[in-house]
């Protein structure tokens, strides 16, 4: 049997990894209660790789000349307005002094493999003949669309309060939840079929979720972490992509069983050969593929959903890429890239860049917010970063030119718009007082009219399907998610849950996510 050089170096990291993880030649396992501590209550924030993932990372080179007196009083306490929670009393003394040790003393490991035989295993059915399911909604909600997933973290991100919640945003009740074990970090629906939805969490699990009777029907586990999740536009495939390992995969929605997976690695704009994390993936209505960004190649690949896959590679498209949305149904792919602090806009049918935007500093447009204002398409796009200002981004997607950077009071991660809204919403995350409040951008003024307190560290708004009410999760000390009137900005609802994150709409999907704002889609099905 022939080997390639790929394979053979891939047989020799494995090895590796074992030898690393099994014989104490690394560290990082001379204790194995401490390297089980940081995969219990580390790993799904800061990295299985000890690499860093939502959290920085925490090995012996990150944390060299770090004092263990302050490592230890940050575990125990936690981080304020931060996703860390404190461990006094989940964790003993002796078992954060060990802890500190280990994390000082353990260098980024290999990134290991999971592979297609590893994924196949890790499959689980836990309802066998899905025709036994419910035909319509076991609950009361007039339209399907209507409801609102959020991926609830839990305090620890894991156990019972780590879970997906449903919400009928018409009555702002709760309807359904699914357990997911480990923190729930994405939810995307299938635009081919209501009563389908998927969870994927930070580890990298996927559940395939019936919404008609709010249980998990199966599910997957894709690699170790890494958010990347997206469902063609005719619901029979899935892509996810992870950071650890460089891999991603696609799976078959009905089943989700793995189909073909890609090594993501390429030549990066410096002209660097790198493995790659990956970054955004989406679905788009205008054609049959899938788009993913390599995080740290610079790459987008354009994956059509035919025989073999085939892949069209973009290259030169910017420094740290991660998230990106649709604009022009679906046909404009507009991604950020963190380090060039621009927007590059990608033609998906001439499989192109076409501009890249100027984009204010450190950019990251969330799931975007593309919404028409007097005869023109305007896109938002927030701003992690600070430098001399705060602004959100706001774009002429039809003449792909800036119109306008709106000062904002701080660091931004996620906006929100909708055709039946008069604001855009951005959630402020700068680490003080600020974090717990949403500025509203007027559509019409773009200056900024209107603050939220909304009691907790304020994460990523959300407008319901029709735009009536606007969902902001008030997180990490808030433990709810706060409903407001869109118009009035009145609150009229409160629903409480463990650690509250990522907000996501079917009708956002259906209309915004996938370039199509309600006005677009009504004037597409009056068409067809």
């Amino acid at each position: 049997m022939k080997i390639t050089i790929k394979q053979l170096n891939k047989t020799i990291l494995a090895g590796a990894v074992t030898m690393l993880l099994s014989s104490g030649a690394v560290q990082a396992d001379s204790n194995s209660k401490a390297h089980q501590l940081y995969q219990e209550n580390c790993a799904s924030c800061h990295g299985a790789d000890h690499g860093g993932y939502l959290a920085p990372a925490l090995n012996s080179e990150t944390l060299k000349g770090r004092s263990p007196t302050v490592l230890r009083s940050t575990i125990m306490t936690g981080s304020f307005e931060t996703l860390m929670p404190p461990f006094y009393g989940r964790l003993s003394d002796d078992d954060i002094r060990a802890l500190v040790k280990h994390l000082q003393s353990t260098p980024k490991l290999p990134n290991p493999a999971w592979t297609m035989d590893d994924m196949k295993k890790s499959l689980k059915v836990y309802v066998k003949d899905e025709s036994s399911l419910p035909s319509a909604p076991t609950y009361q909600i007039d339209n399907i669309d209507d409801l609102i997933g959020v991926a609830a973290r839990g305090k620890y991100g894991r156990g019972a309060g780590s879970k997906a919640v449903f919400i009928n945003s018409k009555t702002h009740q709760q309807v359904g939840e699914i357990a997911t074990g480990t923190a729930a970090h994405i939810i995307d629906f299938n635009p081919a079929n209501p009563r389908w939805a998927y969870v994927k969490t930070d580890t990298a699990e996927i559940f395939k979720v019936d919404l008609y009777s709010m249980q998990a029907v199966r599910s997957i586990k894709t690699g170790f972490n890494g958010p990347g999740m997206g469902v063609s536009r005719d619901g029979k495939y899935i892509m996810a992509g992870t950071f650890v390992p460089h891999v991603a995969v696609i799976l078959d929605a009905e089943t989700l069983e793995p189909l073909k997976t890609f090594e993501l690695e390429g030549v990066d704009p410096d002209g660097n050969m790198v493995s790659s994390d990956s970054g955004m993936v989406i679905g788009t209505p205008y054609a049959d593929i899938f788009a993913i960004a390599l995080e740290n190649a610079g790459q987008v690949w354009v994956v059509d959903l035919k025989e073999g896959f085939p892949v069209t590679k973009i290259k030169n498209v910017g420094r740290h890429l991660h998230d990106a949305f649709l604009t022009h149904q679906g046909r404009k792919l507009m991604v950020a890239s963190y380090d060039d602090s621009i927007v590059a806009v990608i033609d998906l049918e001439k499989r192109e860049i076409i501009k890249k935007l100027p984009a204010g500093c450190v950019p990251h447009v969330g799931g975007g917010s593309a919404v028409k204002v007097g005869g023109r398409t305007l896109g938002f796009g927030t701003n992690f970063g600070t430098c001399d200002k705060t602004v959100v981004s706001v774009w002429d997607l039809d003449k792909m030119e800036v119109v306008k950077q709106v000062p904002v009071s701080g660091g931004t991660e996620s906006p929100a718009a909708h055709a039946n809204a008069p604001y855009v919403a951005v959630d402020i995350i700068t680490k003080d007082r600020r974090a717990r409040t949403i500025q509203l951008i007027d559509k019409n003024s773009l200056e900024v009219v209107k603050t939220l307190d909304v009691g907790g560290h304020a994460y990523f708004p959300e407008y319901s399907a029709d735009g009536k009410y606007l969902y902001v999760s008030a997180g990490y000390s808030g433990d709810e998610v706060v409903v407001y009137d869109s118009h009035s900005l009145k609150k009229v609802a409160t629903v409480p849950m463990e650690s509250p994150a990522g907000i996501f709409s079917r009708g956002r999907v259906k209309y915004m996510t996938r370039g199509l704002s309600p006005d677009e889609m009504e004037l597409a099905n009056a068409t067809h």
